[in-house]
């Protein structure tokens, strides 16, 4: 439909009876004045350069402020127009919806767990970067950094950037922990899903023999009953061995239900991933943060690289990406992706 076709529609008496549909109509408003709005403001800048040029040829002695002038708004719109070509790329079904991300130490005790707490910086940096809402789910402190944490990112395509995160993270560095200063090699592992709405998992089912369901003591602070009771519910999908906790609740039965919802996000993220028909196909999705494993590589010493080991994209600049600048990786991700998915489809068509 066209913007016009869908104000008129916005406008008729009774386009609120039907409010899941009245709201993806105003979405898809949204989104396509973005987008007009956006390639005026590209055709704005073209006459602005040309207005800037005319002047540098006129007057001879204000060409050179003006031409610099002219650099800094193409600049402006190469990088919209890059941004605009990466945003293109997020077509995944899920890709718009915000972003669960969990992330866990490996093994390596103190040393591990510092560096999941570098990767929680990081990606906190990364979700503030972008104007993201965060919200964190819950967290597993060490006395050094983090055993484990999960945090929502709710933002425009959250999880369609963040979806190639998932995986090993390896870092390499001279251990601020070892008195002789060895160099240490040390392993995190990041999942994410995308935060669906009720709607979008409503109709999966799951088979009973499937899960295999414990509870437990949730733990920490809570008041009188969330201690003494087990409310604390786990939720383990037995032929891919996935797992979800959730504590946050104050009832076994809805963090039942807040896990069974995580697991199904996890399961149909997967499914997608693998370009499966259907969840029920999936046998092992599970990351493991040990050597041969790792997706990216983080190496501080004795030389400084930060390498995507699927994309081959790197960067010396370690300290930009620790302060959550990964759009390089990201932007690799993206492209690589989708040239496999032409590549997967131009044979399956031979």
């Amino acid at each position: 439909n066209s913007l016009k076709d869908m104000e008129m529609e916005s406008a008729q008496v009774g386009f609120w009876e039907d409010q899941a549909k009245a709201q993806k109509v105003l979405e898809e408003m949204n989104r396509v004045k973005y987008l007009i709005n956006r390639v005026d403001n590209w055709k704005s800048t073209i006459e602005d350069v040309q207005l800037l040029l005319d002047m540098a040829m006129e007057s001879p002695s204000d060409s050179n402020s003006c031409l610099e002038e002219a650099k800094a708004v193409l600049s402006r719109c190469e990088a919209d127009l890059d941004n605009f070509e990466i945003e293109r790329l997020l077509s995944g079904k899920y890709d718009k919806y915000g972003c669960t991300i969990c992330i866990n130490s490996g093994a390596g005790g103190t040393e591990a767990a510092d560096w999941a707490g570098m990767l929680y910086r990081m990606y906190k940096r990364f979700a503030e970067r972008r104007k993201f809402k965060i919200t964190i789910v819950e967290e597993m402190t060490a006395d050094f950094g983090i055993k484990s944490v999960e945090m929502k990112f709710e933002g425009p395509f959250a999880y369609g950037y963040l979806a190639g995160e998932k995986g090993t993270h390896r870092l390499v560095r001279i251990s601020p922990f070892n008195a002789q200063g060895k160099r240490m090699t040390s392993f995190a592992g990041v999942e994410t899903w995308p935060i669906l709405e009720d709607q979008e998992i409503s109709d999966m089912d799951i088979p009973e023999k499937d899960l295999e369901i414990t509870t437990m003591r949730s733990g920490g602070a809570g008041g009188q009953n969330v201690n003494k009771v087990e409310t604390a519910v786990r939720i383990r999908h037995i032929p891919s061995g996935l797992a979800v906790k959730c504590t946050t609740e104050r009832s076994q039965m809805l963090n039942k239900a807040e896990a069974l919802k995580r697991m199904k996000e996890k399961l149909i993220a997967i499914a997608q991933e693998q370009a499966l028909a259907d969840f029920n196909q999936i046998k092992g999705d599970v990351v493991e943060a040990t050597f041969g494993q790792q997706i990216r590589n983080y190496v501080f010493a004795p030389y400084k690289m930060v390498k995507d080991t699927r994309t081959g994209y790197e960067t010396s600049q370690v300290q930009d990406v620790m302060d959550g600048d990964l759009d390089g990786f990201i932007n690799a991700y993206l492209r690589t992706s989708v040239e496999g998915r032409r590549r997967t489809a131009t044979s399956s068509d031979l």
